[in-house]
């Protein structure tokens, strides 16, 4: 019987593992505005260094060549504890990131 006890209390240790910092993390700030017909904006900000922020409006309405132009960045710390950002326009030509630690495709 005291190993089976044994045997369940490991078990539970073993699933337990490590809680992630991350999972405490708190939203310090969140922003959601809907300009109007057509457009939006909303924005983050949370306490482990997540932020993202973007902003889209409706181009071309009513035309064949209708679509959503966005702009926006997101940031967070990577597990070498840098800070990455990202900076992104998705329009019809597609989805445009930029980073310093994003490669760069030739000429």
């Amino acid at each position: 019987m005291k190993v089976v006890i044994a045997l369940f209390a490991l078990v539970a240790v073993a699933v337990a593992g490590p809680v992630s910092p991350d999972a405490a993390a708190q939203v310090l700030r969140s922003d959601v505005d809907n300009i109007g017909v057509g457009q939006y904006q909303y924005g983050y900000e949370t306490s482990n260094g997540i932020a993202a922020q973007e902003q889209g409006q409706l181009v071309n309405a009513g035309s064949e060549n209708e679509a959503i132009a966005v702009r926006g960045s997101f940031q967070y710390t990577g597990p070498d504890n840098q800070q990455y950002v990202v900076n992104y326009v998705a329009d019809e030509n597609g989805f445009q990131p930029q980073g310093a630690h994003l490669p760069v495709a030739p000429q």
